[in-house]
């Protein structure tokens, strides 16, 4: 357990900044921006836009479409599809011009800036698409936190390429950036037993509901259940508060498709549903292979509704269409969960903080249900006096599974360290950096969270640590470190 020295490490000149211009299109309901406690005003505004004359309406709508129209896929459309959500406040007999209907959307439409205050908390896997790359080089998808107005967070993506030397290089960003519209995903009963105990709603009448349904089932299963309790509770006075949690957990499943012709780097997941209402944080993406040989690309993030944190996980396997779910369970309540990428004797095993300070490690027979967690690592180092944290899912090599930490010392300085796992019992530490990989350099102090290096997510190619880390929350950089040279650090 040796000292690292500072020449393991090479610091590459590219650097992603945050970018403002990345907007998104959202529906907008003056009086309803979140800090008001009245009704909305959007009877007033459309009864002005219905006053308007035609001439005005016309030169209104060529202004709005000079110059937005450059700045997103489809603005028409989605100026069509807002002007439809106020069907049931018009006169289904007036007749609306086709300009006037446009005009009526743009009114109820705004822009968001996913990039306006901060981009950070990378995280790298290999892409599922290697055709076409050049020899020795590896292409990689790399998931982003933006950060917009009010401090909500989304996940967008960056795609590029590792070479043979290590040299990282991104693909230019797709001049749009989309979101696309939840719907419902299968649900499942583990989680609802799990948290209902939790919860300590775990009565009768929660298994009412639950053994009828079974394992998995849809959101329409669970409502005509759900209704049927409601219309036999009068000898389950419970029953009315079970019914809300249930439908609580339910919200915090659902699919998000986005269309085949966006590229991967326009794609952004927003928020959507109350428990991630204030931002989507810190995806740990990892490259993970089932027993039987199936890829899939999972990521544990932080949902945050503005009060609570939990635990979700993404699932994908071509980044174009994804399920979150709920992850419940003690080892689950904190921050910080990362997969491992593959079963350790059969059985799933994640990093956890759940302690909010040491590195544990949890093993779990349901990818959704964490129950326990073991101690792994505790802080040692100055650097790490006031708690530690993975920067990402384990990475395996033949002596053992490499984990980038986080520590934070004095200051509240968060620095990057490796620790060093045995495969078989990842809760043996076999190796451990003393002093920090990649600590903040003179140019990385200052930003939005000033005093930071942080990564979600490091990939190894051609003996090569290739780690992406947001330089305190205002860009992201890119270090290289020798494998070999790593590994004997760790273990010599």
């Amino acid at each position: 357990m040796t000292s690292v020295q500072t020449d393991l490490v090479t610091r590459s000149p590219l650097r992603l900044a945050a970018d403002p211009s990345r907007v998104v299109t959202q529906l907008f309901v003056p009086g309803q921006e979140g800090f008001e406690h009245q009704e909305s005003r959007a009877g007033v505004v459309l009864a002005r836009i219905l006053a308007l004359t035609e001439e005005d309406v016309q030169f209104a709508l060529d202004d709005v479409v000079t110059r937005f129209d450059g700045r997103h896929r489809d603005l028409l459309g989605t100026f069509h599809r807002h002007a439809d959500v106020l069907a049931d406040r018009l006169d289904p007999v007036r007749h609306l011009s086709d300009a006037r209907k446009v005009l009526l959307g743009a009114a109820f439409t705004s822009e968001y800036a996913i990039e306006g205050a901060a981009l950070c908390n990378p995280s790298m896997v290999a892409h599922p698409d290697q055709t076409g790359i050049a020899d020795g080089g590896l292409r990689f998808v790399m998931s982003v936190r933006g950060i917009g107005e009010g401090h909500q967070s989304s996940i967008g993506f960056r795609t590029g390429t590792v070479t043979a030397a290590g040299r990282v290089s991104l693909d230019q960003l797709s001049p749009f950036a989309t979101t696309a519209t939840a719907t419902q995903a299968l649900l499942d009963g583990a989680v609802f037993r799990n948290e209902l105990a939790r919860l300590g709603d775990a009565g009768e009448s929660a298994d009412y509901v639950l053994d009828a349904l079974g394992d998995r089932f849809t959101r329409a299963d669970l409502e005509e259940q759900l209704d049927t309790l409601q219309t036999n509770m009068r000898t389950r006075g419970h029953a009315r508060a079970t019914i809300a949690d249930i439908r609580s957990i339910a919200d915090r499943s659902y699919s998000v498709e986005f269309a085949n012709d966006t590229a991967r780097s326009e794609r952004v997941l927003r928020p959507a549903m109350g428990a991630e209402a204030a931002g989507m944080e810190d995806a740990r993406f990892v490259r993970f292979v089932d027993d039987d040989g199936a890829v899939t690309y999972k990521a544990t993030y932080t949902a945050y509704s503005g009060s609570h944190i939990r635990q979700q996980l993404l699932e994908t396997s071509d980044f174009r269409c994804f399920t979150s779910k709920p992850i419940v369970g003690r080892a689950a309540a904190n921050k910080g969960l990362a997969l491992f990428p593959r079963r350790i004797a059969g059985r799933y095993a994640a990093m956890s903080r759940s302690d909010r300070e040491t590195n544990t490690v949890a093993f779990s027979d349901h990818l959704l249900v964490w129950a326990e967690s073991a101690p792994c690592q505790q802080p040692l180092n100055a650097w790490e006096v006031l708690q530690l944290g993975n920067c990402g899912p384990p990475i395996e090599t033949d002596a053992g599974w490499l984990v980038l930490t986080h520590g934070v010392g004095a200051m509240r300085t968060y620095r990057i360290g490796a620790i060093l796992l045995d495969l078989d019992d990842p809760t043996k530490i076999i190796g451990r950096l003393r002093q920090p990989l990649i600590s903040p350099a003179a140019d990385e102090q200052d930003g939005y969270v000033p005093n930071v290096v942080y990564s979600c997510g490091a990939l190894v190619h051609a003996e090569t640590l290739v780690i992406p880390y947001g330089i305190s929350d205002s860009a992201i950089g890119f270090a290289t470190v020798s494998m070999p040279a790593l590994l004997a650090a760790l273990t010599g």
